[in-house]
């Protein structure tokens, strides 16, 4: 038999993203992160192959990475603006970097398994989201393979998919303009 949950459709149809910049601490600790963690891993994963993990940034290490990351952007043709912009993205509370870690398999080709780790983006976003804190899913020069190799332990064949950042919300998000669903649909 069929069982509908109206509360998880209604936060569904309305959840939205809270840039870093509205987001302030504190963050969620480590049990609470964790938590969100397990909840982001229930995600489509043809073999069980869990081509996925976390690099989870907290405060102290993104004080020391957020100069960094500004002389990265640097170093790649970024002028200052660019630079701040980057390294004030490290002022959120907590930030989880997920990596995609694809596996040797002869099943399962590397791009369902990138796939696995965006659903972990997005299931950690909602997750966090769903427990009340603010959240957002970026990429940007953070996720850059020199960066994110020097600094968040990328190793080779692996790459960060999305840098999720959670932090206490500062008040309401305005609504953003949303997709023409009628107009991207096609019935067979």
């Amino acid at each position: 038999m069929q069982t509908s949950n109206p509360d998880v459709l209604e936060f569904l149809s309305r959840r939205r993203s809270h840039p870093p910049k509205t987001l302030t601490g504190p963050g969620p600790d480590r049990e609470q992160l964790m938590q969100l963690l397990t909840i982001a891993a229930r995600v489509p994963d043809h073999g069980k192959l869990e081509p996925w993990r976390f690099v989870v940034l907290e405060r102290a290490t993104l004080d020391r990475l957020a100069p960094r990351l500004a002389q990265h952007v640097r170093d790649n043709g970024g002028d200052e603006a660019a630079a701040e912009k980057a390294a004030s993205a490290f002022a959120s509370p907590v930030i989880v970097a997920v990596v995609s870690a694809p596996v040797d398999s002869p099943k399962i080709p590397r791009w369902e398994q990138e796939l696995s780790a965006g659903a972990v983006c997005l299931s950690l976003l909602n997750a966090a989201l769903g427990a009340g804190w603010g959240a957002a899913w970026l990429s940007g020069p953070a996720t850059d393979a020199a960066f994110s190799t020097a600094h968040l332990g990328v190793r080779e064949g692996e790459r960060v998919v999305g840098m999720i950042h959670i932090g206490s919300r500062t008040g309401e998000v305005p609504d953003r303009p949303r997709p023409d669903v009628p107009s991207k649909t096609v019935f067979l």
